[in-house]
């Protein structure tokens, strides 16, 4: 099963565990890390910016990707939130099937 690596920078670390929140409860990702201090440079409107952040890594199968990002979108603070897909090359044994387990809709996490 092909699984991807989902991230997005998020403005603080509580609209970063919102976000993973709503991820886990509609069994969209397996499980969710948030990496509070982040230092984003960008381009933006004509200007370098900087902003410090929060990261959001999250693991989903690559079927699921497109309904995580609608739940990224639909609780994301940003008008345009960067959500990048990385693909899982080399995972460990038995975490692809972990993965897959953690979402089925039979599943209940609350």
């Amino acid at each position: 099963m092909e699984c991807f690596e989902v991230e997005v920078t998020c403005p603080d670390k509580d609209s970063a565990r919102a976000i993973a929140k709503a991820c886990l409860k509609a069994r969209l990702v397996a499980c969710a890390n948030i990496l509070p201090k982040v230092e984003s440079l960008f381009c933006w409107q004509g200007q370098i910016d900087s902003e410090s952040e929060a990261l959001l890594r999250m693991k989903t199968p690559a079927h699921l990707f497109d309904a995580a990002c609608e739940v990224i979108r639909r609780h994301h603070p940003y008008d345009l939130p960067a959500i990048v897909a990385l693909p899982l090359q080399a995972i460990g044994p038995g975490v692809a099937d972990w993965i897959a387990s953690e979402t089925q809709d039979a599943n209940i996490c609350e």
